[in-house]
């Protein structure tokens, strides 16, 4: 006999096998097997899923199953084996193309009760998470499982919910955290704001880790409460910006020294569980690759209004997510004092809305609900009966189904746009992914507002599978290159990449003005977030043979691993802002340790055809990116002129 969740899936898993991809729309892809709270991208087939402890129907080893891995060419998971509790861990990628997830909670037994041997549950069969680090090397067989060792491989602290950031060095520095569950990190009255009488873990270390006591952040004390999952993104400079609560402050984390920034306006909290959509913007040669990180969305609620670590003291679920958007560069290049300003407001309010940023370099923003917060809870401090909760244990409702793109090069008051884009039919609440694929489209995963599998309630736990189209899947003609190296250096010398005619549409000179090439990483996502993402684009120049071949000449990694640490990323060739298939390479030596760096080399000159070769028009979208476009320079002599000189002397300038 099928089981309820089976016929729940039925209609979505024939629908699915019948479409086909259409630009704008999301399309029901299958069964993940486990309620995806986290994912990553391992490689160009795979995405590894993790799942909180908990009763999905799939089993392995005798036990329920949290982890799987999805292969991407044909929609189906393949259950993988994990024993520790992964509920709200942290993730983050590694030199050598490995992942790691840090920390979680305890062992637990059926609807999420403490476990009844201590760090073991004998019902369940899972261990204790809460100081655990687990490592996979992706595959693309199934021969790679997770290393979960239990106590063989630890962390100092218990940490649940922490804060982290990959380092230039290819370390991972972990910040704060619960040691325990709750809905926020304090106790009401607040009287111990660093440590909430052992609930709260303030400190940060290493992974692996340093020489050297552990030391307290005293950022945590400040944002005692709504600093679970802090915002924190590495600066060139090395130091680290990191947001929580309403606070804001650069760290030097190997001194422990921190320096305040403006706070938050509006009153709108960022962090969990308000869990705001935060990304940083993409870092281009027209931006001097200087960082500036864009928040939008979240919640204005009143500070005590957020409850204590059993629930919240208002009925969140009525009340509305801001649609507020931010914007702040925290190291300006001009020496000037870093300030929020005020970007466009998203087209409606959101919390759990999630930034992917896409191979053309617009931001996506997709899942997440028009009111409340995320979390879960049996009441609240206004309706005192879980029978009363009118979604069961969701503190949000209301969810938004429709994305929208950001455009960081529109001009202000045009930035948000959601033409063509259509409505997905499943709700994407607490405990929701998303994550860019090879192929330039996403996957959408998750959404289990329940302590434990619940199928009938109002936001159920779900394991169906989407990918969304975004525009550029309108394009006839993608582009193919060849030549596109597994392996990325910070500075040193160019390589070639090649794009045949039959790679664009129309004229090859002006394909090759406005041909980007562009890396991303796409993170490790849980939790509306997408822990160490980042989109840089390559400097590159270009000949245009008179056949129509285009040979564009590309420059190395800026050499300077604060940029963009040491790990696997996705190389996308974008012409007219369609993106090529993504390739995975490594940045870096694939080691832990400091990186080696060159100089920056000149690129050649632009030469371009001096016949009119083109390729064979056709419907093509126009790119609207961060990208900057190639100003050819016409050589019908076959001169070499010295084109981009200014743009090298600025980078020869800057890491030198």
């Amino acid at each position: 006999m099928l089981s309820l969740r089976s016929l729940l899936l039925l209609p979505f898993l024939s629908l699915s096998l019948a479409q086909t991809p259409s630009p704008g729309t999301t399309v029901d892809v299958g069964d993940t097997l486990v309620s995806a709270m986290m994912m990553f991208l391992g490689n160009e087939e795979k995405v590894y899923i993790l799942d909180k402890v908990e009763a999905n129907e799939a089993t392995i080893d005798g036990h329920h199953a949290w982890a799987a891995v999805w292969d991407i060419a044909s929609s189906t998971a393949e259950l993988m084996d994990m024993t520790t509790n992964t509920f709200c861990a942290s993730g983050m990628h590694l030199p050598n193309g490995s992942f790691a997830t840090f920390g979680g909670n305890a062992a637990i037994g059926p609807q999420g009760e403490k476990s009844d041997q201590g760090e073991f549950d004998s019902t369940y069969q899972d261990y204790d998470g809460a100081q655990a680090i687990r490592i996979l090397n992706p595959c693309s067989d199934d021969g790679c499982q997770w290393y979960d060792g239990q106590n063989q491989l630890q962390m100092a602290r218990k940490r649940w919910y922490a804060g982290t950031e990959a380092l230039a060095d290819g370390s991972v520095v972990l910040m704060g955290g619960f040691v325990g569950g709750g809905y926020v990190n304090r106790n009401l009255p607040n009287t111990d704001p660093t440590t909430e009488g052992g609930g709260a873990e303030p400190s940060f270390e290493f992974y692996p880790p340093r020489s050297g006591d552990i030391e307290n952040m005293q950022f945590m004390t400040t944002t005692s409460g709504l600093n679970a999952y802090a915002h924190a993104y590495l600066m060139p400079s090395g130091k680290m910006f990191v947001q929580a609560n309403l606070s804001t402050i650069l760290w030097d984390y190997n001194n422990n020294l921190e320096t305040p920034l403006p706070d938050m306006p509006k009153g709108v909290v960022r962090v969990y569980p308000a869990s705001g959509a935060v990304a940083m913007l993409p870092l281009t040669p027209a931006n001097n690759y200087t960082p500036s990180i864009l928040f939008c969305g979240g919640s204005d609620m009143p500070a005590d209004a957020y409850g204590d670590y059993l629930q919240p003291n208002i009925n969140t679920f009525d009340y509305p997510s801001s649609n507020d958007c931010q914007r702040i560069t925290p190291e300006p290049q001009d020496g000037s004092t870093p300030v929020y300003v005020q970007d466009d407001d998203m087209l409606e309010g959101r919390t759990m809305g999630q930034f992917v940023i896409l191979p053309d370099g617009t931001l996506l923003v997709i899942n997440g609900a028009a009111n409340g917060t995320a979390g879960y809870a049996y009441a609240t401090g206004q309706t005192a009966l879980f029978g009363d909760m009118p979604f069961g244990m969701s503190l949000a409702a209301g969810p938004v189904l429709t994305p929208a793109i950001y455009n960081p090069n529109a001009a202000a008051g045009s930035r948000w746009s959601r033409g063509g884009l259509q409505s997905s039919q499943i709700p994407r609440m607490y405990h929701s992914v998303a994550l860019l694929l090879p192929d330039a489209s996403v996957l959408i995963a998750g959404s289990n507002p329940n302590v434990d599998v619940n199928l009938t309630t109002a936001y159920p736990t779900t394991y169906r599978a989407e990918r969304f189209y975004p525009s550029y899947f309108s394009a006839t003609t993608r582009p193919v290159p060849t030549g596109v190296p597994k392996t990325l250096s910070y500075g040193g010398s160019p390589f070639d990449i090649q794009l045949s005619p039959s790679s664009y549409t129309g004229s090859a000179n002006d394909a090759a003005a406005n041909t980007t090439v562009v890396i991303v990483r796409p993170g490790f996502t849980t939790h509306a977030l997408n822990m160490g993402q980042r989109f840089l684009q390559l400097n590159n120049t270009y000949t245009v043979l008179d056949n129509g071949t285009i040979t564009l000449h590309v420059s190395q990694v800026p050499p300077n691993p604060n940029l963009i640490t040491p790990g696997p990323l996705m190389l996308f060739v974008v012409v007219d802002g369609v993106p090529s298939n993504g390739t995975m390479v490594i940045v870096g030596n694939g080691q832990i340790g400091t990186q080696p760096t060159h100089s920056v080399q000149e690129l050649p000159a632009i030469v371009t055809a001096t016949l009119t070769a083109s390729s064979t028009p056709s419907s093509s979208p126009t790119g609207s990116g961060s990208g900057h476009k190639n100003n050819a320079v016409n050589l019908s002599s076959g001169v070499r002129l010295p084109v981009f000189f200014t743009a090298c002397a600025v980078l020869c300038a800057m890491f030198s």
